[in-house]
């Protein structure tokens, strides 16, 4: 009888250390994504530069507000919220999938990244711009697609962004700007996803947890 409790409580114990296995495995694997309503950084995975905009207009192409690439980390120029694409809803906090089209807001000005058929300043490339109301509404322009090789997009994985409207990829041209944005980089279309500089990784941000989410528990933060 005593031999019998003895292996009912080892037994139990053993349970309760699996189930806190599973559960901080399943903790960790709702932090490996990035999810609808995330705010984060976008680093070009070649270039070492993150993606930028501010309020400063084009010179030339569509005058919209220009979006260029940075290399310092703590740029509060440098935060995208992520939103479904126009006219599409999506669950605050669920993993995007792979092939899911979404917009991807400039925190600062509230403006989307935008791309079309005008001519990038330096390379000659397909322009990037911004492009929104103060809401944040756009057009078409502004949905990408997000193009990976998992189910869903990884925090830990470069993707590629695909642009809807003209099939063109986000890239960097490798070209730097001069004055008034001395140093920051020019950001473009290319039409091979292929082409030089076309990987973006997930880098400093706050990440919303997939499913349900409690009144103290809004977010995963890293580094902003």
């Amino acid at each position: 009888m005593e031999n019998t409790k003895i292996l009912s409580i080892a037994t139990l114990v053993t349970v309760v250390f699996l189930i806190s296995i599973i559960s901080e495995k399943t903790e960790a694997a709702k932090n490996e994504f990035v999810t609808c309503g995330s705010i984060l950084k976008l680093i070009n995975t070649d270039l070492k530069l993150r993606l930028h905009s501010h309020d400063v207009k084009y010179g030339s192409g569509s005058g919209q507000q220009s979006v260029t690439a940075v290399e310092v980390s703590d740029d509060n120029n440098s935060h995208w919220l992520v939103r479904p694409m126009t006219g599409e809803t999506c669950k605050r906090g669920a993993p995007i999938k792979c092939n899911t089209n979404i917009r991807l807001q400039h925190v600062a000005t509230k403006k989307n990244l935008h791309s079309h058929f005008f001519t990038s300043p330096l390379s000659g490339n397909q322009e990037v711009s911004c492009y929104g109301d103060d809401e944040g509404e756009g057009d078409s322009g502004d949905n990408w697609t997000v193009v990976c090789n998992n189910d869903y997009w990884r925090r830990d994985t470069p993707v590629k962004f695909r642009h809807v409207d003209t099939g063109s990829y986000l890239a960097g041209s490798g070209r730097t700007f001069g004055r008034p944005i001395n140093g920051q980089g020019e950001i473009v279309g290319v039409s091979s996803q292929y082409g030089a500089y076309t990987d973006w990784q997930a880098s400093e941000g706050l990440f919303v947890h997939p499913g349900e989410l409690l009144p103290h528990q809004h977010a995963v933060h890293t580094e902003l």
